[in-house]
This record gives structure tokens, sequence and C-alpha cells, in this order.
């Protein structure tokens, strides 16, 4: 009966009999069930897109936001719970104007992330304290090593460092045409195009809830939101693309 919890869930400190922490493998499921982020390293920068759904009408475009910058040269988008990503995000804030102030120099992205993990891994540890049910992928730039990084930090507290990487319901789906692309011919651009297409292939408009989407990348050595005007484009292309993919496949069929 371990496996359905059994009193073994009550707590993220307890372990069940065949190793498992139910406390985190929950957290990872209200990430599961929040909408599609997709993050890309092309040759230029890191690119960052995800599905935010929109869960009334009368939402204000742009409020509840995903993508958030952490430093002039980082950024992060969240998966899953809002409020709880939101956490993460101040806290990445704090590590990164704290490394700053104490060294004088911007905080190389593999000790912000790390600093970041250990912050999510302490809630994991505490029988009065839960996991987050959020999952922040990272896209910063690494001044000593003039090169850019993709970090994404789970609910358990692992952090990996990544090419390509999805999370959300559609991940496996995501992963999977991820691997299809080669990233270090892709641009910028061509990576936000491409990233978008992939968002929007997890999706069945006909059942989803509306959605927007959301978007930041990492280039020229600075994090920055991605225009309005840019994204609309590149998510005017995915469609085009998709529905033209569409319907050569029934060509096919007939």
């Amino acid at each position: 009966m371990a496996s359905s919890g059994s009193g073994y869930d009550l707590s993220p400190t307890t372990f069940s009999p065949d190793g498992r922490i139910f406390q985190v493998e929950y957290a990872s499921k209200a990430v599961a069930s929040s909408g599609t982020s997709v993050g890309l390293k092309v040759k230029d920068g890191v690119v960052l897109v995800t599905e935010k759904i929109l869960t009334s009408k009368m939402l204000v475009p742009g409020s509840s936001r995903r993508v958030h910058g952490l430093d002039r040269h980082a950024g992060c988008s969240i998966t899953g719970l809002i409020s709880d990503g939101r956490q993460l995000v101040n806290r990445g804030r704090e590590e990164a104007s704290n490394y700053v102030d104490t060294y004088g120099i911007r905080s190389p992205p593999v000790v912000l992330c790390e600093r970041l993990s250990s912050f999510a891994h302490y809630f994991t540890l505490h029988g009065a304290l839960r996991p987050f049910g959020a999952t922040a992928m990272v896209a910063a730039y690494d001044e000593d090593e003039k090169d850019y990084s993709l970090h994404m930090i789970e609910p358990s507290g692992q952090a990996y460092k990544y090419y390509g990487c999805a999370a959300g319901k559609g991940r496996q789906g995501a992963k999977t045409e991820i691997e299809k692309l080669d990233l270090q011919a892709l641009s910028c651009e061509e990576g936000l195009a491409a990233a978008v297409k992939v968002v929007l292939q997890m999706r069945d408009d006909n059942k989803d809830k509306p959605m927007e989407l959301e978007a930041g990348w990492c280039r020229d050595g600075k994090y920055s939101k991605v225009p309005d005007g840019v994204l609309k484009d590149a998510e005017k292309k995915g469609r085009e693309e998709l529905e033209e993919e569409e319907d050569m496949d029934e060509d096919e069929d007939e």
C-alpha cells in the first residue's frame, strides 16, 4: 500500500518503504498539470517560452506573469503554481543582488542556480514545510566563460544544466520535438520560433483552456523580456506551420 501513500505522505521528511518521498512527488504533479514550458540554449543565447493558462475571461492580459528577470544577466520562467514560483523568483533576485554586493561582480549562473536549488531543497527537509509546487528554468550569461547556460530547478531541489528542456503537461512530447532540433545552428529569433511552435504543438485548442504565451531570452550578455510584437509574430508563424503540416498529413492520408 506504500504506493498510495498510506501515511507516508504526511510529511516531506518521511521516506516510504520503497524509498519515495510522496510530498515531493505531489509537488511534481502540480508542475505536470501546468501549462507547457520550453527552454532552448541556441548558438547566441537562451530562449524561454511558457504557456500561461487563462483561468478566467476577466483576466487582464499580461497579469500573473510566469517569466521574470532575476538580474541584468539572468531570468527565469515558472511552471506550476504561480505563487510558489514567485518565492523562487524573489529568492533568486536576493541571491543575485547579494552576490554583487559581496563580490562586486555578477553571479555566475552555476552559483545562482546552486543557491536557488538549495533553497528549494530546504523545503523538503522539515515537517512544518512543504515542497514548492513549481519548477524554474533559469537562463543566464556567464561573464567569465563568455557563454550562456540553461538550468532547470525541480521541486525536489535538483538542478540540471540543459541544452533544451521542457516542463508542464506537454513535457514528454515537447522533449521529443526538442531532440529533433539542431540547437547550435539556431539564432535566438529562430530558437524563439521553434520553442513557440513546440508549445503550440502540445496543445489541443478544442479541449484545452485559452492561454497566452510569455517569453524571455538571454542574448548580447543581457536578459530581457521578448517584445510583444516579436512574440506575436513567432506565434503566428508557428500556427501557420502547424496548419500546413496538418494539411500535408491529410493529403498523404487521402
